[in-house]
């Protein structure tokens, strides 16, 4: 890392998943290898290929607002307020003394407000072609509008705007927001993601271009990354926010630091609209930028939060790119998917991966890869992929890989916090 920059630190967390609606539920469900999938809940899937997701369970937006606001947000803006608020509060970026101008909202998303568009279209085609649509429609409807919510929320005047990159946007969002800092552009920044796309569409489209697990007989051990048998990933919904800091600002105010983001990376593959790179080309750029820009080398990572979609083609090449860039110490770090446990947040799921690699961190503690009962051939058994349980080792950093559809790769690299 370039010495000019400045040091980042994490202040702040906040996880609204389909394994619990707070960080401490959140992280219990992960160590103790539970599964978030469950039959849908959201519409009739009588009809459809795929019948089930990785639902936010126990969620009533009225808890979190007044019916009126409630019913000006939709479901991905909803969990993203709900979720940066966690991290703002415990951040303490609502005491008195915060120069507002100099925090931002810097939020990912890949798709945004599909629950609306599909709720004003269904309204539409059921008329008779008169155009009678709700004047929130478009404010509901559009990604940046979750950054814009926080921010009006706390009165936040830095940097705010949204980022897309399919499932790798809130991962981008977090790296934005290093950058940002570290350049001197703001104080602090609440970056993350959310996303709630478990819509007729949402299944519909994916069962379409063949993406889903189909294994309607056994939802909870769909989601298998790595495993002989993976047919596909499993869709999630649920939102992920970190406050990063710069450093001396956070120590002038007292603030606990939870962690230090070390650095991040981003690469294309090139190649081709969903699938990966078979010689994983995106995911060794993308890791090798990481490591570069936090000034580390391969042997200082102790975990390795993956992609791991439990894709056929996927799981193989990211492997493939962890073991030529880490080498032999490839066999000596951790890896594993936590998408075995939450399914895949898409847009969102860099932000929640992001979060179980802070706590990873933290807690010296390795969430599991679940559901695994046959080996694949074409990945090395030497590689340990924290099967079935999670495993307790000193994590003095961890990296986070997150990959989308056009081939978008993004990494972050977080770090134990060292005054």
């Amino acid at each position: 890392m370039n010495l000019p920059y400045k040091r980042v630190v994490v202040t702040g967390i906040g996880a609204l998943t389909p394994l619990g609606n707070t960080v401490p539920e959140y992280w219990d469900g992960l160590i103790n290898g539970v599964s978030g999938a469950d039959f849908i809940k959201q519409f009739d899937v009588t009809k459809f290929k795929t019948k089930f997701a990785c639902e936010v369970k126990n969620f009533n937006p009225e808890d979190y607002f007044d019916r009126k606001e409630a019913r000006k947000l939709d479901r991905f803006s909803q969990l993203a307020i709900i979720a940066a608020d966690q991290a703002v509060k415990q951040a303490g970026l609502t005491d008195e003394g915060i120069n507002k101008d100099r925090v931002g909202v810097i939020w990912g998303s890949g798709i945004g407000g599909m629950i609306t568009f599909i709720e004003e279209m269904k309204q539409f085609s059921a008329g008779d072609g008169t155009p009678r649509f709700n004047p929130f429609f478009i404010p509901k409807l559009i990604l940046d509008i979750a950054p814009g919510h926080i921010s009006m929320k706390y009165g936040f005047r830095g940097p705010n705007f949204a980022t897309v990159s399919a499932c790798a946007s809130s991962t981008n969002a977090i790296i934005d927001a290093l950058t940002y800092i570290r350049l001197g552009k703001a104080n602090a920044i609440i970056c993350g993601g959310s996303e709630a796309v478990v819509t007729e569409a949402g299944i519909g489209g994916f069962n379409a271009m063949k993406a889903l697990s189909e294994r309607n007989d056994d939802p909870k051990t769909a989601s298998r990354p790595f495993d002989l048998d993976r047919d596909g990933f499993v869709l999630g919904e649920g939102a992920g926010a970190i406050v990063l800091e710069e450093y001396e600002h956070a120590k002038a105010r007292g603030a606990h630091i939870i962690a230090e983001i070390a650095g991040g990376g981003m690469s294309a593959d090139a190649y081709h609209l969903t699938a990966p790179h078979p010689e994983g080309l995106g995911v060794i750029n993308v890791m090798t930028n990481a490591l570069e820009d936090a000034g580390m080398k391969p042997e200082d990572i102790d975990y390795i939060n993956v992609h791991g979609t439990s894709t056929p083609l996927g799981d193989v090449a990211e492997l493939i790119g962890i073991q030529k860039v880490f080498g032999e110490h490839a066999y000596n770090v951790n890896i594993s998917s936590t998408k075995s446990m939450t399914g895949h947040l898409l847009g969102g799921a860099g932000a929640i991966e992001a979060v179980a690699s802070i706590l990873s961190v933290v807690n010296d503690m390795v969430p599991p890869t679940i559901n695994h009962f046959t080996d694949d051939p074409a990945i090395d058994s030497r590689l340990n992929l924290t099967f079935h349980k999670a495993q307790r080792r000193t994590v003095r950093a961890a990296l986070s890989n997150t990959f989308g559809f056009g081939g978008h790769n993004a990494t972050v690299i977080f770090k134990k916090f060292e005054d």
